[in-house]
Order: structure tokens, then sequence, then C-alpha cells
């Protein structure tokens, strides 16, 4: 018989320059021990390096050609003369809608480029529909990027400036874009809100601004269009197909009548690089939008080279590492003052610079540790800590630690490579959900920003306690390769076969050994792809996949923006199970 394909009953969930990014780096001076370990980090993040630079090419050269031909710029090209020469970029969800929307043609970046950027001096939030891609339509993970865009910059309070070119809503998936309150219509209560509390909003219409998402810009504190773009709720097309008035675009919503008839822009512009410079100049005269704070701290290097990253990272199945050779790569040289250092050896918990900004750090430590335990007349007991697993008193340790953090008013980074919490009798008697639960309240109820660097695994609580993105966080980095979901892939492959069978046996279908080992390689593949940090990026579970050499350039980065959220409030947890 022909081999059939195989069908799975179960149910399965789990909900700056290219130049610079690119610089020179040499395994070969490495040990031949620390290799095979470097290159493979090494590896997988060049391959993420090609697949960025692809994503931002968006449409392709014939959407590039199609703006020119129309006078326009690409969105890229728009940032790249609006940021501040130089400066360095923090671009937010490169890789949402990744591998998603295949049935119509894909949508790289989901047709927005959202980045945090300086302009005269000040940090500030861009956001630039791509009309390289299907003209800059509104797909489901187009609003949901805008919307967590306009959520960091609302933290942080930075000024938001909106550079709009897109043909509004994709209809084919309109149910998917149109009515929640993570919706297209999200975006312009959030304008609304976002006015209210005073943060700047600038909006430059340059090219079209069709339908709803006209209010958008009109939403906004000031207004730019330049000539030959459009805004109206309804196309000339449409307006004869409604009314039967023929009118020409101009007539209906061009620069020119809305700059002398209707009052609806404030500034008319010849072109794209008028615009901007008018753009930056209005920045310059805005005492709400601050210039960057600089750190209170003189920066000095770190300890270790930053590119030793690739020599200390270990991935490998059972391999191990000291999670603080891994911040000697990252925070400043001479700043580390560890918490209870001989205390929950399986959390490493840290005070830090990185960059001259203090930081909290918390970190999962991936080595076999030693905690000692109380004893009668014997005296203590010893036992071995697994790598990358949560213990009790570790996780008792970090919610004092947290607890402590928000008394000194300084932001929490939390560093995930965490298989989860430790299960069995010994664990369950000694309270490991109450713990767990305790580490839990202190870092939801946290008033200071914190920021998540995902490195290597970050599974089911492991990735709740350590600030999964359930819980606020207020920028969440990964490195390639990472690996996030409710369980490891072996556990949740072999569970999830169970159940499978389970419900082929109880129709009473036969399964043989062959089908047994289909069966389980069909629920490997699937899941490892969802646990697949490019997959949790693609969804806007992750804000920023980075390469690892470049982790404390982007720690800084993501540290001065945070220096401009203000901390309001007292600090204090619900109840604890002590």
């Amino acid at each position: 018989m022909p081999e059939q394909p195989i069908t799975l009953v179960w149910i399965f969930w789990i909900s700056n320059s290219r130049a610079d990014r690119q610089r020179p780096f040499s395994i070969a001076t490495y040990p031949a021990a620390m290799k095979s370990a470097a290159e493979g980090l090494r590896g997988t993040t060049d391959e993420f390096v090609v697949l960025s630079a692809k994503i931002e090419q968006g449409g392709g050269a014939s959407g590039v050609e199609r703006q020119h031909r129309h006078g326009r710029l690409t969105a890229r090209e728009r940032i790249g003369l609006l940021l501040d020469p130089s400066s360095a970029q923090f671009e937010c969800g490169l890789l949402a809608g990744w591998n998603m929307y295949k049935e119509y043609g894909g949508a790289p970046g989901a047709g927005v480029v959202t980045t945090i950027g300086q302009i005269e001096g000040r940090i500030c939030m861009v956001i630039a529909n791509d009309a390289t891609v299907k003209a800059g339509a509104f797909f489901p993970m187009t609003c949901k990027k805008i919307i967590r865009a306009q959520e960091i910059a609302q933290r942080a309070r930075l000024p938001l400036i909106y550079l709009v070119d897109s043909a509004g809503v994709f209809l084919p998936l309109q149910e998917d874009v149109f009515p929640d309150t993570d919706d297209f219509g999200r975006i312009f209560r959030n304008n609304a809100v976002i006015s209210a509390n005073g943060i700047p909003q600038y909006a430059a219409i340059m090219g079209n601004c069709v339908a709803g998402g006209g209010y958008l810009p009109v939403l906004c504190d000031t207004l730019l269009m330049t000539e030959g773009s459009g805004l109206y709720l309804a196309g000339p097309a449409l307006v004869k197909a409604a009314i039967g008035q023929e009118v020409t675009s101009e007539e209906l919503g061009g620069a020119q009548m809305h700059a002398e008839i209707s009052g609806t822009i404030d500034f008319r512009e010849k072109d794209d690089p008028a615009c901007i410079v008018r753009l930056r100049r209005l920045m310059t005269m805005n005492a709400s939008a601050p210039l960057a704070f600089d750190p209170p701290i003189v920066a000095v290097d770190t300890e270790r080279a930053v590119e030793d990253v690739y020599s200390v990272y270990r991935s490998e199945v059972g391999a191990q590492y000291d999670t603080r050779d891994v911040l000697k790569c990252v925070v400043d040289r001479g700043s580390m003052d560890e918490y209870r250092m001989e205390h929950g050896p399986s959390l490493v918990c840290v005070y830090a610079r990185i960059g001259g900004f203090p930081v909290g750090i918390v970190a999962n430590q991936r080595k076999i540790t030693e905690r000692k335990m109380p004893g009668g007349k014997a005296g203590p007991s010893t036992s071995k800590c697994m790598p990358g697993v949560i213990y009790d008193d570790s996780a008792d340790k970090a919610a004092r630690f947290i607890m402590d953090v928000n008394q000194r008013k300084i932001p929490l980074l939390f560093i995930h490579d965490t298989t989860g919490f430790m299960v069995g009798r010994d664990s369950e008697q000694t309270g490991i959900i109450r713990a767990g639960a305790k580490m839990v309240n202190a870092m939801s109820n946290s008033i200071v920003p914190k920021i998540v660097l995902i490195a290597g695994n970050s599974y089911g609580a492991g990735n709740y306690a350590m600030c999964g993105r359930a819980f606020d966080p207020f920028l969440t980095l990964a490195w390639p390769g990472a690996r996030c979901a409710v369980m490891g892939a072996a556990q949740s492959a072999n569970t999830l076969l169970q159940i499978d069978l389970a419900a082929r046996e109880r129709k009473g279908e036969p399964v043989d050994d062959a089908m047994r080992e289909k069966l389980l390689s069909a629920i490997s593949a699937s899941y490892m792809e969802q646990q697949d940090i490019r997959y949790a990026a693609s969804r806007g579970w992750v804000d920023r996949i980075i390469e690892p050499h470049r982790t404390r350039a982007e720690l800084t980065l993501a540290l001065r923006a945070a220096a401009q959220a203000p901390i309001v409030g007292t600090f204090h947890t619900g109840v604890l199970q002590t």
C-alpha cells in the first residue's frame, strides 16, 4: 500500500548598521575544547544575521523601485535620514510575521518598521509603514507590533514619530485585524491616551493614508504631509461607487486641500527629505521631549572580552557553564556585587553596572552547584543542584533580591537559561511551589523597569518566574538559538504522543511500531518549530533577537531607554505564603 499521510489528533498549544553587526570575529585563538561550542553559537548567529538582512529588504527590489518611481523613500531610508547620524538603533519586532501569511506571499517585518533611536539627542520610538510590503497594509501582526511599540514608548515616555504610508487594513484578514483589543482600533485608542498623558506624538503622511487608518495621524499632536500623498476616508473610486461623485485624489484628500481648505494638517512639505528636516527641527522645540540620559557612573570595559561569550556559553545537551563568566563579558569591570553568593546557588543575583547604568541581575546558573541543608547532631548535609533548575532556596533568595532592587529603584535584568522549577518528593516537601509563588509575586509587583534576555532555555514556570512575556517586561531580548516553550521538546513530544495514542486507541485504530515512530517524528518536528525563538519573535513574544557579542551594547541601549521611565508608586507585594 502507498504510504499514508499522518493526521495528528492531539490538541497542541504554546501559546546600526549591517557592517557594524558583521564586524570581524574569529574563534581561531580559542582552545580546541571550546571551539565546537563557539562555532555552534557563532553559526546560529551567522544564520540569524543572514535572515535579518533578508527581512530588512521588505518587499524586495520591485517594491523599492515602485517607491522611488513615485518620488518616495522607503521606510528604512526615511528612518536613516530621521535619526541622528551614527547613532545606534534598537529595532523591535524585526521578525514579526516571519513564516506567517504564506498563502498571501508573506509579510516581512509585518509590513512596518518600529525602532528606538535618537533624534536631535532625544530617544524616540519611530513607527514607519513599509509600503514595499503589500502597500503597507495592516496584517494582524502589524497591529500587534505597533501596539507593542506604543506600549514601550508609553512606559518610558518616549516621543512617538509615525511615518505613515499605508493602504489600510489587509482585507482578506479583516476579521483578525479589525475588532479586538489588540487590533487596528486599539492603535487609535492608544494615540488618544498617549496624547492625554503628555507624551509627544508626530505623524508625517508620506504616501497613502486611507479609510480608518486616517485617524492615526489626526489623533497625533503634530501632523505633516508631503505633496502627492493622500488622506481620506474613501478614495475616488469608492466615492464614485458610493455616492456617484467624481472627484480627483487631490480634491478629495491631497496635501494642498488639507493645508488650505480642511485645515487638517499643520505642515505641508514638498517631499520626504523636506518633511524629515522639519520633523527633526520640531523635535528641538519640545520641552516635554528631554535629551537622552547619560549614565550616572562613567562606564568601564568588561572584565572579559565581549567576544568571549561564544567560548563560555554552551548549548549542547548536558553541557555546563558558569553564568558568572557570561556576566563578566557583559557588565562593567569591578562592578559586580553578588547577593547571598553562598546561598541558593541555582540562581545568581548580582548588583552591577552595564555601560555605567546600575542594574539588579537575576540569572540562572548553568552548572552543577551544591547547597547546604539543615542537619541534626551530624551537622548540615549537602545536595547537588542540577544546572538551569530553580530550587526553593534560590527562589526565596531571588524574591528577597527583587524586593531590594525595587527599594533601590534600579532596573531588573532577568537572564534566562532554565528548564523550570525542581520537581519530586523532596522539592515539594521543602515548599517549591510556595517559594516559586513568592518569587513570582515579588517580580509581578515590581515598579522598576524589567528587562529580559533569553540566552538559552526558557521553559514552563521558569519562564514565568523570570519575567516572561505575560509579566510586563519593558523589553525582551534573546540570543539566536534560544528556546521558549511550556517544557523541553523530548518531554513534550512523548507526553503528546501518549495523548495521541490514547485517542487512537479509543477509536479502535491499530498503531504499530512504524506508525508510532512516524507520529513521534511529526509531533517532535512541530514542537521543535514552536520552541524556536524565531517562532516566539514572529508572534511578538520577543522584541529583539541580538548577536551575543553585542549583548553589552544592546543592554546599554535598553537601560538608557529605561532610565526615562518614571518609577511610580510604592513597591509592595500581595499576600506571601511564607
